[in-house]
């Protein structure tokens, strides 16, 4: 939230520390049971961006069934950088939304979005592939921080229908999951180490 006007000091930490009283029990029961709980962080809401995430750990200890359901659209409509994101928060990552969004800011609105419908704002969700968000890469990511959850189509589309959206969006998610190999395309000229060959490969010997 922009911050105008100024808030009084201490009313986030007091905020926060609420947020800790009354989802520490749900998170307890949660881990209790070998679940965990995917926040989807989302603009509006009191935990939105990577660092509301983290005062949120802070309240609760870092609780281990605090989690995270990714979601690209809601960060690229804050200008958040959603790649590293993934990085940053990987071993957090329970859930994913495959949501695309765009925003193109024009010279009445931009990211607070002028209290326009969705069709008028410059920051608007999109049908897979008709936005901005690069998929190719946030599908690689996911792939390396070891994601093997749901890609969950998630259609909020200002423009498309839904039958189209979701006539489109399934084969697109298709397309972008990664299988992994579990070869290298130098592989053929491994070997198994030999400490005196490379020694005199070194001309050490």
């Amino acid at each position: 939230m922009y911050p105008w006007p100024q808030r009084p000091a201490g009313i986030i930490e007091e905020a926060f520390k609420e947020q800790a009283k009354r989802w520490g029990p749900i998170l307890d029961l949660a881990d209790e049971n070998g679940c965990t709980i995917g926040y989807e962080l989302h603009p509006g809401s009191d935990v939105y961006d990577g660092s509301t995430f983290e005062m949120f750990l802070d309240v609760t200890d870092n609780h281990p069934a605090a989690c995270i359901n990714y979601d690209p659209s809601h960060f690229l409509l804050q200008h958040l950088d959603y790649l590293e994101f993934i990085k940053i928060y990987g071993e957090r990552i329970k859930g994913f939304h495959v949501k695309d969004a765009e925003l193109p800011p024009t010279g009445r609105v931009g990211v607070y979005g002028g209290y326009q419908p969705w069709a008028g704002r410059a920051g608007r969700f999109r049908s897979l592939g008709d936005g901005q968000v690069d998929f190719r890469r946030v599908f690689t990511l996911m792939t390396e921080i070891g994601f093997d959850g749901w890609a969950v189509l998630e259609w909020e589309c200002c423009i498309k229908s839904p039958e189209q959206g979701a006539a489109e969006g399934a084969p697109f998610i298709a397309e972008h999951i990664i299988q992994t190999t579990e070869l290298a395309f130098d592989d053929f000229a491994g070997g198994q180490g030999d400490v005196t060959k490379n020694r005199e490969i070194l001309g050490l010997e």
